[in-house]
C-alpha cells in the first residue's frame, strides 16, 4: 500500500497524542507533535522521549516535537487533535486562521462540548466550515498499549470516504488495525457515553457488588447508548462495534481507565474533587455525564444508569443510594 508521505500534525502531547504520534512516525509517516509548552517541546527534542507522559517510550526519528503551532499547521495536510474535549472549540478557533485551505482535520478526543452538549464534529463544522473534511478516531484504546505496539483496533469515521481511508492507512500496521465507517454520530457518541458508564462500573466494583453486577451494568449501559444513539441518527451496528461495545467493555473493566478509577474512588467515600485529584489526568466522563443526561432528556430517551451517575457526581447522592435506586426500578421486558 502506498501511504501518504506528507507530514501529519498531532496536536496535544499528552499520553494519547504522544502514543498516536509515535504510532504514525513508526509507520514511516513524518509527524509533528505539537505542545503548547515550549519547555516540554524542548525536553522532547533533547531527550527523544516525552518526559511528562509515557516517559519510557522513545520517540521515532520521524517524530518532530514543536511548540510552534503555525509551523506545524503550515507543513501538514492532515491534522489530528488529541486533547480533552473541554478545550476542543478553543483550539479550533486558534487553528482557523492557520489551517491550510485543503487541510483535513481529525480528532481522537472523546466527549461532548460542555454547556451545549454538541458532538465534536458539529463544533468543528461550525468553527472551520461545513466543507472541510473531518474525521473522528475512536475505539478501545489505552495510550500506553498503543505506544508499546500491543495489538489494537480502532474505527476512523468520516463522511469523506477518501479521508477515512487515507487516515486509516496512515495509522494501520500489523499491530494496529484501523477500520473505516461513515457513522460519525455513532462513533462520537460511543466514545462519550462509555466514559459515563465506566464511572458507574467503577462504583459498582468499588462497592464490591461482584462480576454479575458488572456484566449487567455493561449490558444495560450498552442498551442506553444504543437508545440515545439511534434517536440521534447513529446506526445500531456502530454501537455493537469497536467504538461502541468494544470501548465500553475496555473502559468498564480495566483499571487503566481514568473514568473507572473515578468510580472506584467515589465508592471508597472520596468526594468528586478528591476522586479527580487521585486520577491526576482528565476523566472525560465527569464532564460528559451531565451533557449526556441533558441529551437524553431532550431526545426523550431513558438512561437510568447515566442519570444515577449524575446524581452521584452533582447532587450529593451516595453511591449506595444510586445503586439502590437502580435496583428498585420497575420490572419490565428486556427488549421492547
Amino acid at each position: 500500500m502506498n501511504l501518504p508521505r506528507t507530514p501529519v500534525a498531532v496536536l496535544g502531547a499528552g499520553s494519547w497524542g504522544t502514543a498516536l504520534a509515535v504510532l504514525l512516525a513508526a509507520n514511516g509517516q513524518p509527524t509533528l507533535l505539537w505542545t503548547r509548552d515550549p519547555a516540554q517541546a524542548a525536553a522532547m527534542v533533547r531527550e527523544r522521549r516525552n518526559p511528562r507522559y509515557l516517559a519510557d517510550i522513545p520517540l521515532p526519528a520521524l517524530l518532530q516535537p514543536t511548540a510552534d503551532l503555525q509551523a506545524a499547521l503550515s507543513a501538514a495536510d492532515d491534522v489530528l487533535v488529541a486533547i480533552p474535549a473541554a478545550g476542543f472549540r478553543a483550539l479550533l478557533v486558534e487553528l482557523a486562521g492557520h489551517l491550510m485551505p485543503g487541510a483535513r482535520l481529525a480528532w481522537a478526543s472523546k466527549g461532548l462540548e460542555a454547556g451545549s452538549g454538541r458532538l465534536l464534529h458539529e463544533v468543528a463544522a461550525e468553527v472551520l466550515g461545513a466543507q472541510r473534511s473531518l474525521a473522528a478516531v475512536s475505539g478501545p484504546t489505552f495510550a500506553r498499549e498503543v505506544a508499546l505496539g500491543l495489538p489494537t483496533a480502532v474505527t476512523v469515521a468520516s463522511r469523506d470516504g477518501n479521508f477515512a481511508a487515507d487516515l486509516a492507512a496512515r495509522l494501520h500496521n500489523s499491530r494496529f488495525r484501523a477500520y473505516t465507517c461513515a457513522d460519525v454520530i455513532g462513533v462520537e457518541l460511543g466514545g462519550a457515553v462509555k466514559n459515563v458508564l465506566a464511572i458507574a462500573a467503577g462504583i459498582a466494583d468499588g462497592l464490591g457488588l461482584g462480576a454479575n453486577t458488572r456484566a449487567a451494568l455493561v449490558t444495560r449501559g450498552l442498551a442506553e447508548l444504543m437508545r440515545l444513539g439511534v434517536a440521534m441518527g447513529g446506526q445500531r451496528e456502530t454501537f455493537m462495534g469497536l467504538a461502541g461495545l468494544g470501548d465500553l467493555v475496555l473502559t468498564c473493566t480495566d483499571d487503566q481507565s481514568r473514568n473507572r478509577r473515578i468510580g472506584l474512588a467515589l465508592a471508597r467515600g472520596q468526594n468528586l474533587a478528591e476522586a479527580c485529584a487521585s486520577v491526576q489526568q482528565v476523566a472525560e466522563g465527569v464532564h460528559a455525564a451531565r451533557e449526556v443526561w441533558r441529551l437524553a432528556e431532550r431526545q426523550g430517551v431513558a438512561m437510568p444508569i447515566t442519570e444515577q451517575v449524575c446524581q452521584v457526581l452533582y447532587h450529593d447522592v451516595s453511591p449506595r443510594e444510586a445503586v439502590q435506586t437502580l435496583l428498585l426500578r420497575e420490572q419490565k421486558a428486556e427488549v421492547r
